[in-house]
């Protein structure tokens, strides 16, 4: 499942990720950097994120690995690409991009001097 969003929205993927759960990852054998979540105490199952950042958006790619290929370099795997599982992480990460942002937006106003004396919204109010 893939999601973009404008980079004004979400400038710090890594900061988003990481309060999400997850840890960066690079493949010993393409070299490529991607995230990962586990869901056990084993290295599968796990959710794979990848990120493109374009000029003005960021694509988060998201499927989760059943287990390891096992078909040489290709992709061919246990993945899921798309269903309720892969679309309720997706909405639990969209949380954290919106708490990373509202988080960043009062940093900015004290920053400038703005006197903002809304009530802050603990991280689980925030969707």
């Amino acid at each position: 499942m893939k999601v973009a969003y404008e980079k004004i929205v979400m400038h710090s993927p890594l900061a988003v990720l990481r309060n999400a759960g997850y840890s960066p990852f690079t493949d010993p054998q393409s070299g490529e950097s991607s995230f990962v979540l586990k869901l056990t105490s084993e290295f599968y199952p796990r959710f794979h994120l990848y990120v493109h950042e374009k000029r003005d958006d960021v694509v988060l790619s998201l499927h989760l690995d059943q287990k390891k290929a096992s078909y040489g370099t290709d992709h061919m795997h246990s993945g899921e690409y798309e269903g309720l599982i892969i679309e309720k992480e997706m909405r639990r990460i969209d949380g954290w991009v919106k708490f990373v942002e509202s988080e960043n937006e009062e940093v900015d106003e004290r920053a400038l001097g703005v006197d903002a004396k809304k009530e802050k919204k603990p991280w689980w109010k925030m969707w």
